[in-house]
């Protein structure tokens, strides 16, 4: 009879019978590197401050401080729970059909000639971060399957501090930014983010925020957009376009996708990314959606034989859930009504925080102009706060930031708005 193998802590002799102890396979494994948010949630978190804010957070926040899920979505979720015509089964690796399709419908509108043509391609997927992921992954053997493309890709400076991460993790490491948020004037700087793409080589991938840029929540004017698609047609750059938060920075699906409708009437190639997580309140049921938009629908079977077979070495079928909720408001005229109601309330709500936050800063006489609070959109905002103004109100004030100085505009409410105002005006006048 054999003798059963030996297990992997047993000490054993080897030829000149001194003793050996196995290893872990991971002994040599490294602790990585925390991510920055997830640092900073955990700091606030341990912190015991009786006043402490966190502002840090990727979320929409009701008025009570906790995360929002819009009426509709609950009794939408509570019927699909209990509707006898929904069974149990593997939905296609690209997603559910009547999802894509109303996905597609509010980025590019009915009547886009992209959707007539039949020249684009929609693939659910299980979350923002998983969209752009595919979106990477599709890059790679985008110009020819046999040469995998390997970059340069552009980012804004700053951007979703995770975009850079994905790209790499696909094999792509060759990640530059350009500029995009001036900390002087405030505002987004057309004149350096012009000439960084012009030097940007052909081929080189571009990443644009459609609308709702993270972290900043300032967008580009409809004659910025003019100007760089212009610049990106010329020098032969490629649009990989990001919806975060379609609804949630003008309170209008359409309007948040003006740029991508704008790029694809031009007959620009794009990928877009588009996530439902926020405007639905989809936080545990995460649902997004990557769109390519292609020049030919010749080219339409190669590149969704492509997607099918990326999707089945990454998750192989997204979850139903979210995709249900959102393929049924989208579809009904009523639910879309009722839905698109919600969501003008939830950004009404944060232009009018802005607006009181800009108010109290001015009566407290805190240095400098704050204008640029009000024109920014959607959930972010970037204050124009240092990094050694954000440390004091980490420490001495127990309100937490990112560190460039962004926050989550709807985690102010009428219990801490002051004590934030407050605080930031003690940032200001008051050294460390």
């Amino acid at each position: 009879m054999s003798r059963p193998a030996s297990s992997l802590n047993e000490i054993r002799v080897n030829q000149n019978e001194e003793p050996q102890v196995d290893l872990s396979v991971f002994t040599k494994t490294h602790v990585a590197a925390m991510n920055p948010d997830t640092r900073l949630l955990s700091a606030f978190k341990t912190d015991t401050h009786a006043s402490k804010v966190y502002l840090a957070g990727r979320e929409y926040f009701g008025e009570e401080g906790q995360t929002f899920e819009p009426r509709l979505i609950g009794k939408i979720k509570q019927q699909l729970s209990t509707d006898p015509t929904l069974r149990p089964e593997y939905p296609s690796s690209l997603g559910l059909t009547e999802f894509t399709r109303r996905a597609t419908e509010a980025a590019l509108g009915r009547g886009s000639k992209a959707i007539v043509e039949n020249r684009m391609l929609g693939v659910q997927t299980p979350g923002f971060t998983s969209a752009v992921h595919l979106g990477t992954e599709l890059l790679r053997q985008w110009y020819d399957v046999s040469t995998a493309w390997d970059g340069p890709v552009y980012l804004s400076s700053p951007c979703d501090n995770s975009l850079a991460a994905i790209f790499q993790a696909a094999g792509i490491q060759d990640i530059r930014e350009y500029y995009y948020w001036d900390d002087e004037q405030r505002a987004v700087c057309l004149e350096k983010l012009l000439g960084d793409l012009e030097r940007a080589p052909e081929r080189s991938v571009v990443v644009l925020s459609a609308s709702a840029h993270y972290p900043t929540g300032a967008d580009l004017s409809p004659n910025q957009w003019a100007v760089i698609t212009q610049l990106v047609m010329r020098r032969r750059l490629f649009p990989f376009l990001l919806l975060p938060a379609q609804g949630l920075c003008y309170g209008d699906l359409a309007r948040d996708a003006w740029p991508v409708q704008y790029c694809v009437s031009l007959g620009m190639e794009l990928l877009c990314v588009q996530s439902f997580s926020h405007c639905f309140g989809l936080y545990g049921d995460a649902v997004a959606h990557l769109l390519c938009v292609l020049k030919h629908n010749s080219l339409l079977l190669a590149v969704q034989s492509q997607a099918d077979k990326i999707v089945r070495s990454l998750w192989a079928q997204p979850s139903v859930g979210g995709a249900h909720v959102v393929a049924t408001v989208l579809s009904n005229p009523a639910h879309l009504v009722e839905w698109q109601g919600e969501v003008k309330r939830i950004v009404q709500r944060c232009m009018l925080i802005r607006e009181v936050l800009r108010e109290r800063l001015r009566l407290l006489g805190s240095p400098g102009c704050w204008d640029h609070l009000t024109q920014q959109n959607g959930l972010y905002c970037c204050t124009g706060l240092n990094g050694q103004q954000v440390e004091y109100l980490k420490k001495k004030r127990h309100v937490y930031l990112l560190p460039n100085g962004c926050l989550n505009m709807s985690a102010i409410n009428g219990r801490n708005l002051d004590y934030i105002a407050e605080s930031i005006h003690l940032a200001l006048t008051t050294s460390l």
